[in-house]
């Protein structure tokens, strides 16, 4: 399994997913083992508007952890088969740790703010 996780440049994840400086990569065993980690540069724009839903597609991601995520993004992702868990916060490193011990839920909660509807 692969966990995609919209990341800052000081270790803790995003809270807007289409303005993310990268995407942190885990690669999870089949007993939830961190086995690998890569970063992926965020494309330019919103991510809704971009094409990053089929590059996660392609690279085997089937997991996003998201902070604050708009709708249409949701749908995006979606349609590339990438669940999405909505309003993480923290540290990428303890929360990619406290997903796989399954700590974390989706809230439900939807970005209204910004530019991609």
């Amino acid at each position: 399994m692969k966990i995609a996780i919209p990341t800052q440049d000081n270790g803790l994840i995003d809270n807007h997913f289409g303005h993310c400086q990268f995407y942190t990569i885990y690669t999870v065993s089949d007993e939830k083992k961190v086995i690998g980690i890569i970063t992926l540069p965020s494309p330019q724009g919103c991510g809704c508007k971009s094409n990053i839903a089929s590059t996660l597609q392609e690279i085997g991601v089937s997991v996003m952890l998201a902070g604050g995520i708009g709708q249409g993004a949701i749908n995006k992702l979606n349609e590339h088969n990438i669940e999405v868990v909505r309003n993480c916060t923290g540290l990428v490193d303890e929360l990619i740790v406290n997903y796989l011990a399954g700590k974390v839920i989706d809230s439900g909660d939807v970005c209204n703010h910004h530019d991609c509807h």
